[in-house]
């Protein structure tokens, strides 16, 4: 098969929705990010198989993945979280070509110094780490849920983390330092502490701060983020650690109620995935 037809397979299969849960993890056969063996077929361009495993393990692992093909020559290159391998050299217009894909979320084509390049992206899930089972932490859960986020809830305190009050969510009641430590945030994690207690958040926040993380939120207005600044300074961390707070969490809509506020984090993480470096003008 030729390397325009190949594509042309996949770009039909490209808007071909996909039957499987988006936060589930799992690959559907017809996933509009494709499978990796579908697409070493697709393109016609002998993907080496060297390369094919290793997008395999670096999709079981979890690690942001990108697949760059020339569609015209057949030239590849794999991208595993951002080490490049392959053909098609990683500069200039094509590095912001993976950027742009990879901030949108969304394989694209892409004309570039006369070639026409597809870039395709196999993103691990979005996860979303919420401390504190308190009532904003209620409706942050299905609509985070509903955004594409599969989502860990963190409280040692039983009686607020309960299965009633947020069924069929991942519920962690270890101390939130421990916590984090296992379920390990990456760069396609965000991390939310909502209890307004330094007990609490302040452990959550250490380990966030030494992670990956997407993007870090704390429940409290800017005294509350004085006071935690104080506190992370006497812990060793500086003002590059605390930029990456945003305390108060979530867009400056004027939210009130709980419902409120959870829609302006939802907002707010997605413009941290989709525009990083971004950051609302102070109000």
């Amino acid at each position: 098969m030729s390397a325009p037809m190949g594509i042309l397979i996949l770009l039909i299969s490209y808007f071909i929705p996909c039957t499987t849960p988006r936060h589930s993890g799992r690959c559907c056969p017809r996933n509009r990010f494709g499978c990796s063996m579908a697409v070493a077929n697709l393109y016609g361009t002998d993907m080496k198989t060297t390369d094919l495993a290793a997008l395999n393990t670096a999709r079981r692992n979890g690690k942001p993945t990108l697949l760059i093909t020339d569609i015209d020559s057949g030239a590849q290159t794999l991208v595993i979280d951002g080490a490049a391998n392959g053909d098609i050299a990683v500069t200039g217009a094509v590095a912001a070509a993976i950027e742009r894909a990879r901030a949108e979320d969304r394989s694209r084509l892409a004309q570039i110094e006369g070639r026409r390049l597809f870039v395709q992206i196999f993103n691990p899930p979005r996860r979303l780490i919420v401390v504190g089972a308190v009532h904003i932490a209620q409706p942050l859960v299905p609509m985070a849920r509903l955004a594409g986020y599969a989502v860990t809830l963190i409280d040692p305190r039983g009686a607020w983390a309960t299965p009633e009050r947020f069924p069929d969510v991942e519920i962690d009641r270890r101390w939130p330092d421990a916590a984090l430590e296992g379920l390990a945030p990456d760069s396609r994690t965000a991390v939310v502490t909502l209890t307004h207690d330094p007990k609490l958040d302040d452990p959550a926040l250490c380990v966030a701060l030494k992670s990956n993380a997407f993007y870090i939120g704390a429940l409290g207005g800017r005294k509350t983020s004085a006071s935690r600044a104080v506190r992370l300074a006497e812990m060793g961390f500086g003002p590059a650690d605390f930029a990456r707070i945003n305390g108060p969490v979530g867009l400056d809509i004027g939210a009130i109620s709980p419902a409120e506020i959870a829609v302006s984090i939802v907002a707010e993480l997605t413009q941290s995935l989709h525009r990083p470096g971004k950051k609302q003008a102070a109000s």
